[in-house]
Formats: structure tokens, sequence, C-alpha cells
């Protein structure tokens, strides 16, 4: 049969297409690619950036009070043209212009205005410096925010990861005791037709086969929940590929010191402190006067004029045109008795802070002594590992020879057999568990580079 060149070419590019695609769909099993997968997706380290951005733009907004404002405005009324002469409170009263009328008149003419207003605050005494240095700790304390949200998030990617990791060697371990529970399984019931061993132990074998697939089932299970963790702290639904071997085969390299002041956590609560004192500052410069300059241009219209007489409609016209301008100074004598209480308030609240700082240094130096012995139990039992598996290697080898020598019952077999898994198994955690503890003491050191360089 002959092959149409250009069909072979297309099916060509449709199958590389659908290689493309496919190997789209598997995310990178290398962890710092992990890491930066879930800072750029994870919906609350998103929020933080942009918590970040809102506050680098409250300084704009601090900065901006030293633009003026100017006013345009235009206005046409139709009221009574009855005035009288003293002083009234400006709230809930809309003034009205003109010398006092000689008597009640209810009749209404139109009147008229424009005006362009300017008012411009160029010096406050320290009110708008106070004003963007809050702003700016703002913005340092949301940095600070993140960096510790990005911190604490990936340790528990990290240690997700870990998870993944040993949920499927301990796949492996299970599927190795079904492969070798089904193998002594056909030994047996060769044994029992031979003679050589009664019948109940096949029965007691095949068993022992389910319970193996049991234990397998759920170890499967709970490498797809990690997994499926995993995938929501990365917040991807694409299929996640994770298969290193080095955290079984390999120990970190303990170089740690005992340094607390990187954790981000320290950083976060000095932050809230400077919160406190820009706070503190912004209100006792509220005592400072101001100093406003302000200019006009306006025009009004009537419908009275000069000598009193009434004409309505005249009012719709300009007739008058004026402009000003000025400086008006503004002293808050009682200002300084008034936030007397909210600077008590602030320093109480200065201290307060301080105090819960207190707290999570202490926290983090038995947080450090903790993983001290965690990493030193760790190391301790890791070392023991490797003797008690080959212990169990060998009590199992001799145990099944035995077996089917006749010399031993089914018994004594089947616990060489739990041994032997229990010994693999927890092959697997005691070197898991350093990892773990060295995590532990990267990030009570607040850096995690420490742990990744090792993986790399």
């Amino acid at each position: 049969m002959k092959i149409n060149p250009k069909a072979g070419i297309i099916f060509y590019c449709m199958i590389m297409m659908i290689a493309s695609k496919a190997t789209g769909q598997q995310q990178s099993n290398k962890l710092p690619q992990l890491l930066q997968l879930a800072e750029k997706n994870y919906p609350l380290l998103k929020s933080k950036m942009l918590d970040i951005q809102a506050a680098q733009k409250g300084i704009d907004v601090s900065k901006s009070t030293l633009i003026p404002s100017l006013d345009a405005s235009y206005q046409m009324d139709y009221a009574t043209y009855n005035n009288i002469t003293g002083m009234a409170y400006p709230q809930f009263l809309i003034p009205i212009s003109g010398p006092p009328s000689t008597g009640n008149n209810m009749n209404a003419v139109f009147g008229s205005a424009t005006c362009l207003l300017l008012n411009w605050q160029p010096i406050t005494f320290g009110q708008r410096k106070a004003q963007v240095d809050f702003a700016k700790a703002g913005l340092q304390y949301a940095n600070a925010d993140a960096e510790n949200e990005i911190f604490q998030h990936k340790i528990k990617v990290i240690n997700a990861y870990l998870d993944v990791l040993t949920a499927t060697e301990l796949v492996k371990v299970y599927q190795n005791n079904l492969q070798r529970t089904e193998a002594n399984l056909q030994a047996v019931q060769s044994l029992v037709v031979n003679g050589i061993r009664p019948g109940v132990d096949t029965a007691l074998f095949k068993a022992e086969v389910s319970k193996a697939k049991v234990e397998l089932l759920n170890s499967q299970k709970y490498k797809e929940q990690t997994r499926i963790y995993l995938s929501q702290l990365l917040a991807t639904d694409n299929n996640i590929s994770i298969a290193d071997t080095l955290f079984f085969s390999k120990l970190p390299v303990t170089t740690l010191s005992a340094d607390s002041v990187k954790n981000p956590l320290i950083i976060l609560y000095n932050s809230n402190i400077a919160i406190g004192f820009a706070r503190k500052k912004m209100l006792s410069k509220t005592t400072m006067p101001t100093l406003g300059a302000w200019s006009t241009i306006y025009a009004r219209g009537s419908g009275i004029s000069y000598n009193g007489t009434v004409k309505a409609t005249d009012g719709l016209g300009l007739q008058r045109f004026n402009y000003g301008i000025g400086l008006q100074l503004s002293v808050p004598l009682l200002q300084s008795v008034r936030i007397r209480p909210q600077l008590q308030q602030q320093d109480f609240l200065i201290q307060s802070n301080q105090e819960k700082l207190n707290e999570i240094q202490l926290q983090l130096k038995k947080q450090n002594e903790l993983a001290d012995t965690s990493l030193n139990n760790a190391f301790a039992v890791v070392k023991e590992s490797p003797l008690f598996l080959e212990s169990a290697r060998f009590s199992y080898s001799a145990m099944q020879s035995r077996y089917q020598s006749g010399l031993a019952n089914i018994s004594d077999f089947m616990q060489a057999q739990y041994a032997l898994i229990k010994a693999e198994t927890d092959y697997k955690l005691a070197y898991m568990g350093v990892w773990k503890a060295f995590l532990y003491k990267a990030a009570v050191n607040g850096d995690l580079n420490l742990f990744i360089n090792q993986v790399n």
C-alpha cells in the first residue's frame, strides 16, 4: 500500500502535538520549581502581594496631600430675598447674601453664582511627613507579612513534598511484601501437597495475602491523599510526578547555627512595633498648626438691583465679578488635651506588641532547642536502622528455610515476616525523619535555603 507523504506529515504533527500536550500536563518534580509554582499560584500569597501594592499606593496617597485642591462650581437658585443682619451658626442653614430687607417679603427671584476656588496647605509643620512615615511603616509591615506567609507556606509545601516521597516509598515496601507473601503462598501449597506442611497453613497464608493487599491499598490511598494535599498547596490541577530517592540514600550535613533573628516572625513583629511608633508620631503631630493658602475668582448674579428694584430673571446672568487671595494659619489649641488619651492608648499597644515579640523570641529559642533534640535523635535512629533491617532480612531468610524444611512452625515464620516489613518501613521513615527534623531546624532558623541547598 502506498502512503501519501502529506498524510504522513500531518499524522506525525498530530502525534507530536498530543505528546507535547501530555508533557505539558506533567508538572516538574524538582522541589525549587514546586516552591516557585506555589508562590506564583496560591491565592493567599497572591493576596499578600496585592496588599503590598496597596501599601505602596498608601504612601502616594499621603504624599498627594501636598497637591492643592481646585474646585469649579456654578449654581442657580430661585428663592425669597428676605435678609436679616446678625450671626448664625452655619450648620443646617443655607446662607443668604445682601443687605437686610425692609420687611417680610415672600416673593422670590432668581440668583446665580460661579466660582473657581483653590486651597493649598504647603506647610503642615510635620503632619504630612508623619503621615508619609506611617504609610511607609505600613508598607514595611505588608512586606514582612507577605514574607512570613510565603515562608510558612513553603514549609508546608516541603513537608507535603516529603510526605509524598515517603508514601511512594511505602507503596513500594507493601508491593514487595505482597509479592513476597504470594510467593510464600505458592511455596506453602507445594509443601502441603508434598505432605511437609499441614493444609491449614495454606488457609493462613491466603489470609496473609489478603492482608498484604489491604495494606497495599491503604498505602496507595495515603499516597493519593498526600499528592492531593500537595496539589492544593501548589494551587494546580495538573498531575504532579515526584520520584526522588535521594532522601532515602543521603543524609543532610548539619551546619546550622542557632540564629532566630532571620526568622520572618521576628521581622513581622518588629514591623508591627514600628507601625505603633509611627502612629503615635502621627497623632502627636496633629497638635501642630497648619498654614493654608487660598485664592478665588467668582461672579454673582441677582434678580434684585442695588436700589431694590426687582427683576427676577436678571438673576440668571452674572453681574458682579470678584477675585481674592489669602493665607490662613490654623492652630488647634485644645488638640493636645483631646489626643492625650489616644497617645496613652498607643503606648500601651506598643508595650503589648513588644511583649508579643518577647513571646515569639522565647518560643523560637525553645523550638531551636527542640529542633536540636529531634535532629540528634533522628540521626541516632537512622544509624541503627540499617542494622535492624539487615538483621530482619537475615532472620526472615533463616526462618523461611527452617519453615520449608519443617523445622519451624508457621507462627514463627509469620513473625519473621512481620518483623521484616516493619524493619523496611522503619528504615524509610528513619531517613525521612532526619530530613523532616532538618527542615524543622531550618524553619526555626528562618532560612529554607539551608534545606533546599542540601537537596540540590
